[in-house]
């Protein structure tokens, strides 16, 4: 049964787009492991507080996450 954890820094992805992420990532495992996988398939987000995740020695906040986004 396989289990994924994503992680995100809380406040990027609002409950939709999370819902979204599920979804997809479910069907990518299934497209894989085949269908009957799919009622034992586990996907978990967990969010970590802004400030407490860093990238290249630097702390990264919600803010700094979205403006990436924005591009």
């Amino acid at each position: 049964m396989p289990l994924v954890d994503i992680e995100l820094i809380e406040g990027v992805f609002d409950d939709a787009q999370k819902a979204r992420m599920i979804e997809k990532v479910t069907n990518a495992m299934v497209e894989v492991e085949g269908e009957n996988m799919r009622p034992v398939t586990w996907v978990r987000i967990k969010e970590v507080r802004s400030g407490h995740w860093g990238m290249g020695g630097n702390t990264l906040s919600t803010e700094d996450v979205k403006a990436m986004a924005a591009g």
